[in-house]
């Protein structure tokens, strides 16, 4: 193990993501087996407790690759000289509260975060947002760690496409590890949109394409897209708490393909930076389709989009102008 350590930053550490993602991290998931790690962990001060546990708990499981444990509650030590940076920690939506409470409690801690990874983050610290609202918590910490790229700040939506893998399988009795391509398009909300008009399957027979082998194209244009959207809720109300383990997965999978590449031939769902492509308006966090290399994503182009596409990717991103539009007018 000649690698120097990475320094990977998780905020909301002491959470139910947080505690499913710090073993996986550890343990070698998110940045390959041979990548030592110094773990940073960040939560609020009513959960310091809570958070020395998690910690104790890592030293106790004594892995390999684990070079050291920061605990804190401090956002200044936490985000000292990190190299990537989880951002789990969020202001939950409580029943009674408006769409504005929430985002006005996220916009003022992103803020805060986003100052913190702007003056002591590594120069090239790669961040990736879980919290919801994900693409537009993104887009504030964007606003105000100006010196981090635009292409460092990205948001989670490859739990939504793990999930439209994941419909799939089940639907076609194939392995997971067969089915490509599916795409998410836009906000990590209910108007996102599950595609799989270039998805395929790698069968004994080649590749085959995703519609032509499901058959349905009715099941494909409404239920699968409905179970794709609201799976979130689906967990809720069956473990009567949130996706913790399926999420903090996908984030080490998102991670994984930006720092590792991503497989030839094959892309995923990422939220990144509009730059115009697909008619998405430049300068929303919105998910497209990419492919990575050397620590770099870059948007698929030139699928070709039908009019039924269309319609669900406008919508996803008038949900994200209007988001923007209210982030702001919370920020005065």
């Amino acid at each position: 193990m000649a690698n120097n350590p990475l320094r990977v930053l998780v905020t909301g550490a002491a959470g139910q993501i947080g505690y499913a993602i710090v073993p996986m991290i550890a343990r070698g998931v998110m940045l390959g087996p041979d990548q030592p790690v110094i773990l940073h962990m960040l939560d609020i001060e009513p959960a310091a407790e809570a958070l020395n546990g998690v910690k104790m708990e890592l030293i106790d499981a004594a892995f390999p690759l684990l070079k050291g444990v920061v605990a804190t509650t401090d956002a200044v030590e936490a985000c000292k000289g990190v190299n990537i940076a989880v951002m789990v920690g969020g202001f939950p939506r409580k029943e009674g509260m408006e769409r504005k409470d929430v985002m006005s409690k996220n916009v003022s801690i992103y803020k805060a975060q986003a100052s913190a990874l702007e003056k002591h983050a590594a120069p090239d610290c790669k961040v990736l947002v879980v919290a919801n609202p994900a693409n537009t918590n993104a887009l504030i910490l964007k606003e105000f760690a100006p010196s981090i790229p635009e292409k460092n700040i990205t948001c989670l939506t490859r739990l939504d496409h793990n999930r439209a893998l994941g419909q799939i399988s089940e639907r076609l009795k194939v392995q997971v590890s067969d089915v490509s391509n599916v795409i998410i398009w836009g906000n990590h909300s209910s108007t996102q949109y599950p595609d799989v008009n270039h998805a395929k399957v790698t069968t004994s027979s080649g590749e085959k394409p995703v519609r032509e082998l499901v058959a349905d194209d009715q099941w494909l244009n409404t239920e699968f897209i409905s179970t794709v959207q609201q799976r979130g809720a689906a967990i809720i109300k069956a473990r009567k708490l949130s996706s913790a383990l399926s999420a903090a997965s996908a984030a080490c999978d998102h991670i994984n393909n930006w720092v590792l590449g991503t497989r030839k031939g094959t892309w995923v769902s990422m939220g990144v930076y509009s730059d115009g492509s697909y008619g998405i308006e430049r300068g929303l966090i919105y998910s497209f389709p990419v492919t990575c290399e050397k620590g770099e994503w870059s948007i698929v182009q030139g699928l070709k989009i039908d009019e039924f596409s269309r319609a669900k990717m406008d919508a996803t991103a008038k949900e994200l102008i209007e988001e923007k539009a209210l982030a702001y007018s919370c920020l005065g």
